[in-house]
C-alpha cells in the first residue's frame, strides 16, 4: 500500500471518528444476520422476476398428475402385487406414491440453485460481495436459505395435489410436517453440490448438464416409484444405498406415521457427509475464485 493511500485512510479514520464517536457506530453484522440478509436478497429477485417461481409451481404439478393418471394403473398392479388395473390400484399406488414424487420434485429443483449462483458469479455482483466486512460465506449460506422458500412453495403444492388425487398419510398432519422438515433439511445439504458445481463450471448450462448427468441416476435408480423388491437382486443393494432411496423411506414411514430413529438417523449423516464435503470445497473455489 502506497503512503499516499494510508495518508488517505488516516484520515478518513480521523473524520469518521468526529462525526461519529465509537460508542454510536453500528456493530458488525453476525454470520446469522448476514446470511438472513442475502437470503432476503434471494427473495427480492423473485419478486422482480416471478417467472423463477415456474419450476416450483408448474412441475410439480404435471409431474403428479401424469405419474398419477397415466402410469399409476400400470405402477399400481406392481406395487400392489395383484396384476389389477383400475381405480383401486390407482388408488393405493398414490399412497406410494406421492412420497416419492415429493422429494423427486424438491431435489430437482434445488439444481437451481447453482444455476442462479452460476449467473451471478458470472455478472461480477459477487465480487463485490466478497469485499464486503461480513462473514465469508454469508452470501453463499443466504443464496441457499433464500431457495428454501421455493422449496416449501413446491412441497406446498405436491402435497395439495397429492390430497387431491386421493393421498391419505396415516400419520396425519404431523407426519406430513416432519416428513417436509426432514426434506428441507435434505435439499439444504444438496444444494451445496450444485453451489460447488457453479464454481468450478463456466456457464449455466455446463451446471445444468453436469446436474441433471448426476441426478438421473439418483432419481431414477431409486425406490420412488416402484419397491426395491421388484428389481433385479443385483440392482437393490445399489437403490438401498443410494441417498434418494434413503431420504424416500424416511419420509415415507414419517408419513405413515411410524417414527423409526434409524431412518432419520441415516438421512442426517448423508446430510453431514454432503455438508462436510461440499461446503468447504465451495467456500475453497469462492475464495479462489475471480
Amino acid at each position: 500500500m502506497s503512503t499516499v493511500t494510508e495518508s488517505r485512510l488516516a484520515e478518513g479514520q480521523k473524520v469518521l471518528g468526529v462525526l461519529l464517536p465509537e460508542t454510536e457506530r453500528p456493530t458488525p453484522s453476525s454470520a446469522v444476520s448476514a446470511s438472513i440478509t442475502f437470503g432476503w436478497r434471494a427473495m427480492l429477485k423473485i419478486k422482480h422476476i416471478p417467472m423463477q417461481l415456474f419450476d416450483v409451481t408448474i412441475f410439480p404439478i404435471i409431474m403428479t398428475v401424469m405419474f398419477t393418471y397415466i402410469f399409476g394403473g400400470a405402477m399400481g398392479a406392481v406395487v400392489s402385487g395383484t396384476g389389477q388395473t383400475g381405480g383401486p390400484a390407482v388408488s393405493e399406488y398414490v399412497q406410494f406414491f406421492i412420497p416419492g414424487i415429493f422429494v423427486q420434485t424438491l431435489i430437482m429443483i434445488t439444481m437451481y440453485t447453482g444455476m442462479t449462483l452460476n449467473k451471478d458469479i458470472s455478472k461480477g455482483i459477487f465480487d463485490r460481495f466478497r469485499s464486503l466486512p461480513t462473514w465469508r460465506p454469508a452470501q453463499l449460506v443466504g443464496a441457499l436459505l433464500g431457495d428454501q422458500v421455493r422449496y416449501t412453495l413446491a412441497g406446498v403444492i405436491i402435497l395439495g395435489v397429492g390430497f387431491l388425487v386421493g393421498f391419505r398419510p396415516e400419520g396425519g398432519l404431523s407426519g406430513a410436517a416432519a416428513g417436509f422438515l426432514l426434506l428441507l433439511v435434505f435439499s439444504f445439504c444438496l444444494s451445496w453440490v450444485w453451489t460447488t458445481l457453479s464454481l468450478l463450471l463456466p456457464t449455466e448450462e455446463a451446471v445444468m448438464g453436469a446436474s441433471m448427468t448426476i441426478m438421473m441416476p439418483l432419481t431414477f435408480a431409486s425406490n420412488i416409484f416402484v419397491p426395491t423388491e421388484t428389481m433385479p437382486n443385483w440392482l437393490q443393494g445399489v437403490v438401498e444405498a443410494n441417498p434418494v432411496s434413503v431420504v424416500v423411506t424416511a419420509i415415507r414411514e414419517l408419513m405413515d406415521g411410524t417414527y423409526d430413529v434409524g431412518s432419520i438417523t441415516l438421512v442426517f449423516i448423508y446430510c453431514a457427509v454432503l455438508v462436510a464435503i461440499f461446503a468447504p470445497l465451495s467456500m475453497f473455489l469462492y475464495n479462489r475464485k475471480s
